[in-house]
């Protein structure tokens, strides 16, 4: 949900191994851990991982044995397609649903660019939600690519801090949980749609309300819930295998898809091998390949965003998601609350999964380790 902003100050407030770590762009900080490997550590790695195996076991095990960096609960990297690690912390399994957090805005994103496949929605043009049509209301500008790249321009503030007053809580727990959608498409502008990024988790459950609209038009929330799940399960959840998914749905029968989609670590990484063949699996394009190009590609108002997840680009800002001066600039992320990962690097052939909880202040280190697995692999 909320995303870091990693200031100097909170830099140098880290122990020195973990600024060390945060910091390094290469080298064998996450792996010199002054211990030795455990037999489960390297079991966690197949024989042949296409790297150094012993070296892809220590960094795994920062993830898991470092201090200072949160609770790993699952990790899996997949090169080439294949699972070639995979581990889990006590208490954590193969069969354990996941929560996505912001996550699921990807899969949000994915199940949109169908739609728009399918002919019933248009990116340039103003989604189908009706108190927006009403003559003089501004917010009939608002485009589903605005909508889709976070600039909508709705004045929504997206934050986990205390005093925990924000809208995202707002919808999620208190005034809007029963029907988020109508929450969040009742806010006001405060900017002019387009011109200002703003991360919202809001924007993704109107994205989810007008995928509902087109499946089921006017329908009850029970026929709203069963017509986009039955969507989910037929056009993406079946085709990648993805058996263990699970969405949540408000009271109006909308999927909460700004975060509220659990599913299995091998589940969230068959997700990211799809999204990096480009939306194909075993041959079958599921959505056009222009829509994840689409998705990958930078917001005019936020170079390290692209359309529902993140890029590994500087942001012009002080906000830092991912590590764009430690891997490729073409690695993309899905990116949750507390610490989930999905990372994907093309060129690379590679995704790495990490599952946990992890406080804001921490995700320097963290991400620290999570760049140093990435770079044991060579680009093709």
């Amino acid at each position: 949900m909320t995303r870091p902003r990693l200031s100097i100050l909170s830099l140098a407030l880290l122990p020195a191994p973990l600024l060390a770590l945060a910091a390094c762009g290469g080298g064998t900080a996450a792996g010199d851990q002054g211990h030795e490997l455990s037999a489960s550590a390297l079991d966690a790695v197949v024989a042949e991982p296409g790297v150094p195996r012993e070296e892809l076991a220590r960094r795994i095990d920062a993830l898991f044995a470092l201090p200072g960096i949160g609770e790993t609960r699952a990790v899996i990297v997949m090169h080439n397609g294949r699972i070639v690690a995979e581990r889990y912390g006590e208490g954590y399994g193969e069969e354990t649903r996941f929560v996505g957090w912001s996550m699921s805005k990807t899969i949000t994103g994915v199940m949109i660019g169908m739609l728009v496949a399918d002919g019933k929605l248009r990116l340039d043009e103003t989604p189908p939600i009706p108190r927006w049509q009403r003559p003089g209301d501004p917010r009939g500008e608002i485009t589903l690519r605005q909508l889709l790249q976070m600039r909508s321009g709705l004045r929504h503030t997206e934050t986990a801090e205390p005093p925990f007053d924000a809208d995202t809580v707002r919808m999620l727990f208190l005034q809007g949980r029963d029907d988020m959608a109508r929450w969040a498409e009742a806010q006001p502008l405060e900017a002019e749609p387009g011109s200002k990024f703003e991360y919202s988790t809001a924007t993704s459950v109107i994205l989810a309300d007008i995928a509902a609209r087109v499946l089921a038009p006017g329908a009850k929330p029970d026929t709203r819930r069963a017509a986009v799940d039955d969507f989910l399960k037929a056009r993406l959840f079946g085709p990648l295998g993805m058996f263990s998914t699970v969405p949540e749905y408000d009271a109006a029968g909308t999927l909460i898809g700004g975060s509220m989609i659990h599913a299995t670590a091998r589940d969230w990484a068959r997700f990211g091998e799809f999204m990096r063949r480009q939306g194909s699996v075993k041959g079958v394009q599921l959505v056009p390949r222009a829509w994840i190009t689409f998705m990958t590609s930078p917001s005019p108002r936020a170079p390290d965003y692209g359309a529902q997840l993140w890029l590994n680009r500087p942001s012009g800002t002080d906000r830092q998601v991912l590590f764009a001066d430690r891997g490729p600039s073409d690695l993309f992320s899905l990116v949750g609350h507390l610490g989930q990962y999905v990372l994907v690097s093309p060129d690379q052939r590679l995704v790495v999964v990490r599952l946990g909880k992890t406080d804001d202040d921490l995700r320097a280190p963290l991400m620290g380790a999570l760049a140093q697995i990435v770079q044991l692999y060579r680009k093709d």
